[in-house]
């Protein structure tokens, strides 16, 4: 007996061998929403950075407002906005999907800051060697500062991925069957959520360090003075 709970060891460790196929089939669910969300924040940061850099205002603004609301209203808003408003309007998504595109509308207004600050911080002389040699803001943009930029904004965006990977639960409130929700289902129907909830603290753990060596080691093994494209 533990703090007055009954505890037998072999009955539990059964339990959670017995229910382990079962988080993993959310498990599955809420990697998969990472890996979406993080796609869309990575590529809708990066037209936002473009955007908010354009000497225009009737371009950048637009984008830095889009940003600014992004960043400034809480993930389940937009979440229960996406889910339910939107198909007043005819746009119906299932589920999941809604759920991932809330995660990377969310963080492509942080993204879009962390690639600002790894463009900004490109020389300006490499910029105007390319305008010495006659390269399009295009072509500039795309194999001389972006190759550049990338290397210093990797841990940053690691940072991100792991974020998102935590907020993932979240999605649980639109009846997404990730890790989190699959646990609680488990445990109404088992009376017993020490054993899945806990099953589901160190898997986020084992996941969150293997990310994080995962993008510590993407960040040693690229060049520091920038990717060479062809």
């Amino acid at each position: 007996m533990l703090f007055g709970i009954e505890w037998d060891t072999s009955s539990q460790l059964a339990f959670a061998w017995s229910i382990l196929p079962i988080l993993a089939k959310g498990l599955v669910v809420t990697i998969q929403a990472t890996l979406l969300g993080f796609l869309v924040a990575a590529l809708l940061g990066l037209v936002l950075a473009g955007l908010k850099s354009v000497r225009f205002k009737i371009i950048s603004w637009p984008s830095r407002f889009f940003t600014e609301f992004i960043r400034d209203t809480p993930l389940l808003v937009q979440l229960f906005f996406l889910y339910y408003v939107l198909p007043d309007y005819g746009l119906v998504l299932p589920a999941f999907m809604t759920g991932a595109l809330a995660l990377g509308l969310q963080y492509s207004a942080y993204t879009s800051e962390v690639y600002r600050a790894g463009i900004e911080s490109v020389s300006t002389g490499q910029r105007e060697a390319a305008r010495a040699l006659d390269l399009s803001p295009w072509r500039t943009f795309t194999f001389i500062v972006l190759p550049q930029a990338i290397p210093r904004i990797i841990p940053a965006l690691g940072n991100y991925l792991v974020s998102i990977m935590k907020d993932v639960p979240i999605l649980s409130v639109v009846a997404v069957l990730e890790l989190l929700n699959v646990a609680k289902i488990i445990g109404d129907r088992s009376f017993n959520y020490l054993i899945p909830l806990s099953l589901v603290g160190l898997i986020y753990l084992i996941m969150t360090l293997i990310a994080a060596w995962g993008v510590r080691a993407l960040d040693q093994r690229l060049p520091k003075e920038g990717i060479h494209l062809h």
